[in-house]
């Protein structure tokens, strides 16, 4: 049995069990993304009114008919289960205005429908489909500029965190308190989500982890927000992609700054895309990697440093569109005075941040740099050739 089978017959047998019992869950005052009803709400979603959207493995169909009551969306529930499509029309028939129940696989209902959806949303449900089946079929029917919502496991009950590899494992679905179903499950970290979704054609606006406000119960979901390129996509990099042009000459190399203070914290801006990234750029010419790193740490943080207290600690090799680039990780640790966002149209705000606690997502040169710098870091990255260095100075 494959995946998709078995995904689909897991809720036939969820829906059958709630049938059997005639439960169902309360109308909705707002859309959960986790299980504990706090955290955002509808308004992560946007503007809906008269909004063409898509509810992705919608269940009772609860929150579309939720959406189409309170903002005038024009919903479709799609859900490839029988018994939890026949749960949705027995709570709220075939005429619900503004809503159209509809049974069939997801993957088989877009490739049906030629009209693009304004907003596409899932509660949970995109953990349950294959991502590099899902995301390609799902971004061309998502209109330039559309938004796209979804809510999935980061963390499970006992404990067990996000997969480091895109691939699914077994994980249970509760039958209220009479036993589980198992079923595989997507559980990936930001980072490869965020990989998933540039790759299909899509900008990751906000990562927000949602824990359990339960004591001692791990549980924790990740609500995604992301929006269609405007632009064709281009070849898989982070959320900030660089260009997939070959460069011009002298502009291949780049480096990537690491800042660090007394406490040993390291220096990371929040770019405009929503990525944390480290200072850095590319190297002009006729300067030094060591004259470039002083330069681009003055001019998009306003520290000062010399280019003698620069140490360029490795070499990294990626290719992106195509074209094999060149980054070296220079580590700062003398530096005067206080970060400022030189550059805020670009870069909000520099922050230091603890190395056991980097925030996420990383622009993936950044991400790069940092475990070339530290391999013990638990960064999530793509593959890169990493030539280190040993002292670069005279």
């Amino acid at each position: 049995m494959n995946d998709m089978t078995a995904e689909r017959q897991v809720w036939t047998d969820f829906g059958r069990f709630h049938l059997d019992r005639g439960t169902n869950p309360p109308e909705p005052a707002r859309v959960d993304w986790g299980f504990w009803g706090g955290g955002p709400g509808d308004e992560v979603l946007g503007d809906l009114a008269g909004r063409r959207v898509l509810d992705i493995g919608s269940g009772t169909g609860r929150y579309a008919v939720h959406l189409a009551r309170a903002y005038g969306a024009v919903v479709d529930a799609v859900d490839g289960s029988p018994t939890q499509h026949r749960r949705a029309l027995d709570r709220y028939g075939v005429e619900e205005p503004g809503v159209r129940f509809v049974l069939a696989d997801i993957l088989d209902h877009l490739q049906r429908e030629a009209e693009p959806y304004d907003v596409a949303y899932a509660t949970h449900a995109f953990g349950f489909i294959d991502p590099h089946r899902l995301l390609p079929a799902l971004a061309p029917r998502i209109r330039p500029g559309g938004r796209l919502v979804f809510s999935v496991l980061h963390t499970n009950r006992d404990g067990l965190g996000p997969s480091p590899t895109v691939g699914s494992r077994p994980e249970d679905v509760r039958l209220a308190d009479e036993g589980m179903l198992t079923t595989p499950m997507w559980v990936l970290t930001p980072a490869l989500w965020e990989d998933l979704l540039v790759e299909a054609g899509f900008l990751v606006e906000n990562v927000t982890l949602l824990p359990s406000p339960v004591a001692d119960d791990p549980v924790v979901c990740l609500l995604i927000t992301a929006r269609r390129r405007q632009a064709v996509p281009r070849a898989r990099v982070a959320s900030r992609p660089r260009g997939t042009n070959p460069p011009v000459a002298q502009t291949a190399l780049g480096v990537c700054v690491i800042v660090t203070d007394d406490a040993g914290r390291v220096l990371l801006g929040l770019h405009r895309s929503g990525v944390w990234e480290c200072p850095g750029g590319k190297v002009d010419p006729g300067e030094s990697i060591e004259e470039t790193a002083v330069r681009e740490l003055k001019e998009e943080t306003s520290l000062s440093a010399r280019a003698e207290d620069v140490e360029v600690v490795a070499l990294l090799l990626d290719e992106v569109g195509g074209t094999n680039r060149v980054t070296a990780v220079a580590v700062v640790a003398a530096h005067t005075g206080s970060p400022v966002a030189a550059e805020p149209e670009l870069v909000g705000r520099w922050e230091w941040a603890e190395l056991n606690t980097l925030p996420s997502p990383l622009f993936v040169p950044s991400a790069q740099g940092l475990r070339a710098w530290r391999p013990e870091l638990p960064v999530d990255h793509p593959r890169a050739h990493v030539y280190r260095i040993g002292s670069t100075r005279a």
